[in-house]
């Protein structure tokens, strides 16, 4: 059985703050930690060895200690990922208030059975032995699964199969990462071009409120329009101000499950000045209105 915590747990389940196992069978467990206090709240939890952790924090920051002397602070919306096949290793898990974090760990062999057509790097038998450490942004098609885990009700008989699925689409979404096809743009190969255009795709999510236009992210990125453009979309999928749109209807629909605003009000937080606008672009992508989504949860 995956050991998440050690048997003295410094958060207990109380009404303001709690660790909810949401699914657990021998080789894996999906667990929710939330901090509903006004203070840094901590937690003793342990990295075993031979086990797949996946840290999500979906409201932070949080703070890993793992010694006085050696720490890493993880910031809202990214995620940690720990494999060590040597030894377990405990840490302190401190939780900043209002922050909830998930933590889904998983036996390397079982991770190893979902992808034996195409074998993850660090699951081919060479690099069995092999440390492995990752640190990046959540996209927001995940951070979607991982908000409807804490807003979603079920009745009791669901929420096995539930909890079950939402830890393989939680794997299947952190492995789609799609390679960059270096033939058709033979610049990808560069890494600091590639560093760039991912560069350019935060800065245009931190500004999403008011967007560059392409020439301007272009500059500030240090690459030319032709690179942001026929890059990004390689990369991504989707042209730049696309990719921007997903994001923000996206964001739009974690803020719909927050139940806390109306649809007009999420229209004005991410950016639209008519609210039809916006309930047009949300139908395009889900399929169905704002308001009728908003019911749904309800």
């Amino acid at each position: 059985m995956i050991n998440l915590l050690t048997d003295t747990p410094a958060i207990e389940n109380t009404q303001k703050s709690k660790v909810q196992v949401r699914f657990e069978k021998e080789d894996m467990v999906l667990q929710t930690v939330e901090n509903l206090t006004d203070t840094w709240a901590e937690q003793s939890m342990q990295i075993s060895r031979n086990i797949i952790h996946f840290y999500f924090c979906v409201e932070g920051p949080a703070v890993f200690e793992f010694s006085p002397h050696y720490s890493r602070q993880i910031e809202k919306q990214r995620n940690y990922f720990f494999y060590n096949p040597d030894v377990d290793v405990n840490f302190t898990l401190k939780l900043a208030p209002n922050g909830r974090m998930v933590v889904l760990s998983i036996m390397l062999e079982s991770l190893h059975k979902l992808f034996t057509h195409d074998a993850l790097p660090f699951l081919k038998p060479e690099n069995v032995k092999t440390k492995f450490y990752d640190e990046r942004e959540i996209p927001s098609q995940l951070y979607i699964v991982l908000t409807q885990i804490f807003t979603i009700s079920l009745s009791e008989s669901t929420q096995k199969l539930y909890y079950q699925g939402k830890a393989l689409e939680l794997l299947g979404l952190y492995f789609s990462e799609k390679k960059p096809n270096t033939e058709s743009c033979p610049f990808l190969n560069d890494q600091e071009t590639v560093r760039k255009i991912k560069h350019a795709k935060e800065f245009l999510l931190k500004n999403m409120d008011s967007p560059p236009g392409l020439r301007e992210l272009a500059r500030q990125a240090g690459l030319n329009e032709f690179q942001l453009k026929v890059g990004f979309k390689e990369i991504y999928g989707n042209t730049v101000f696309g990719y921007l749109l997903d994001h923000k209807l996206d964001h739009a629909r974690v803020l719909l499950d927050s139940a806390k605003y109306k649809v007009n009000e999420v229209a004005f937080q991410i950016g639209y000045t008519n609210p039809s606008h916006f309930i047009a672009a949300f139908k395009k992508k889900f399929g169905i209105t704002p308001k009728k989504y908003l019911m749904q949860q309800k």
